[in-house]
């Protein structure tokens, strides 16, 4: 199986790309499986239905062996004198008019069909998003460990200067264990990242269905584009989305399943063809001798006066599937609607929340930087210290979390529109 990226990453996983494994979970996820199969047998069913306009064709082939005797006209019994009787045939019909049952038939199988595959395509972005959150929080563990590392970084800084000055004797040794606790924090916050990362290769290698465990690229930690996106486009995205399209193929098929119900109260004429042979034989001989043959040609005319009120059932299930499809529909289209409105949202804050928590970032390292060096001079006290780091501290993780945000709300999306944002 070739991947991209053939190296080994944490824990000795392997790297792959967004693109790879979003292959290899659609190739594998139970859902993408079940959708493909349906797709199948609805293609199978538009076969089947295109089937019924062509005549059926039969063959058939038989021998029977009789024994013992027949009474004569003198009243004697004779043996039997040709034991074995031989036949053989050919069928074919046609239904030449059904009163268009088998065309509305055949365009419910149609529908079907392309519901079937607007669901296939639902099916692969719901797996994409799966693949895409699992990925998202791979990139985010790895930022977090980052930030937990500068943060333990800084605070093993502290503590040297802590113990610098209590050594001096120009701080207290509540410094020194400030400063041993800001330590301890930071490691913790380093072993939390490690362990999300875990769990998040053990979950995208579950969805992408491998035997051995994978991780993200390195190289996807890409900057988020900005969607644009205005109003018409939006009810386009809607209309197209494969949920929606779906309940509008559902809807195609109910309204021929009406009209197949309804062809009953037509009459049905068919047509039949013919061919049989007898052949009378001494012994087990099917192939040698000449048959004796007939020819049949049928015209059938069937018109059901009563049939039970089956008909008017029929009619009246077809007529509650239609209006169950229509009122999927509209549901379809204002749930669509609401989702993609709600996930723009997210989007947008999430995008304005990413500028001001870099902001936040630089202004955070800005303020620790001169907080620490009002420290070793003594102009301020360990805590002003303390609280600038824990401030840049939760800008960091801010800042992370609001490019898992940005980078979730894009992926569902992708996968409540069935398409890859540009």
């Amino acid at each position: 199986m070739a991947l991209h990226g053939q190296g080994v990453a944490e824990g000795g996983a392997r790297p792959l790309s967004l693109t790879e494994a979003i292959r290899l979970a659609r190739l594998n996820s139970p859902l993408t499986i079940a959708a493909r199969g349906q797709v199948r047998s609805s293609d199978a069913a538009t076969r089947s239905a295109f089937g019924t306009f062509l005549p059926t064709l039969s063959i058939n082939a038989g021998g029977t062996r009789s024994s013992g005797s027949n009474t004569n006209p003198g009243g004697g019994l004779d043996r039997i004198q040709f034991p074995w009787n031989f036949s053989r045939g050919l069928q074919s019909n046609i239904e030449i008019f059904d009163g268009g049952r088998r065309w509305y038939n055949y365009r419910s199988a149609q529908a079907n069909q392309g519901a079937a595959e607007f669901n296939q395509r639902l099916q692969d972005y719901r797996v994409a998003l799966e693949v895409k959150q699992q990925f998202f929080n791979i990139l985010a563990a790895r930022e977090s460990r980052a930030a937990a590392e500068a943060q333990v970084a800084q605070a093993q800084e502290q503590l040297k200067a802590a113990n610098a000055r209590l050594a001096a004797g120009a701080a207290t040794k509540s410094d020194s264990l400030r400063s041993i606790i800001a330590v301890g924090n930071g490691q913790l916050a380093v072993l939390q990242a490690d362990n999300n990362l875990r769990v998040a290769n053990a979950n995208l290698t579950r969805l992408v269905g491998t035997t051995f465990q994978v991780t993200a690229d390195a190289n996807e930690l890409e900057a988020i584009p900005t969607v644009a996106i205005d109003s018409a486009q939006l009810l386009r995205w809607v209309e197209e989305s494969p949920t929606v399209a779906s309940a509008r193929s559902q809807i195609r098929a109910s309204q021929s399943a009406i009209r197949a119900a309804k062809t009953p109260y037509m009459p049905t004429f068919s047509l039949g063809f013919g061919l049989s042979g007898n052949r009378p034989a001494t012994g087990f001989e099917p192939i040698a001798g000449e048959y004796g043959g007939q020819n049949s040609l049928r015209l059938t005319l069937n018109y059901p006066i009563f049939n039970g009120l089956q008909r008017e059932e029929n009619i009246t299930r077809a007529d509650v599937a239609l209006d169950n499809a229509q009122a999927q529909l509209r549901d379809a289209r204002l749930t669509t609607e609401q989702q993609l409105t709600t996930l723009l949202g997210s989007l947008r804050l999430a995008e304005a929340r990413i500028a001001i928590q870099l902001a936040s970032v630089e202004a955070g390292e800005e303020d620790l930087r001169v907080q620490n060096q009002r420290y070793s001079l003594g102009a301020s006290t360990l805590l002003d210290v303390l609280t600038s780091q824990s401030t840049l501290n939760q800008s960091r993780f801010s800042l992370i979390q609001a490019r898992y945000e940005a980078r979730s709300a894009r992926a569902q999306i992708e996968a409540l529109v069935g398409r890859d944002l540009p």
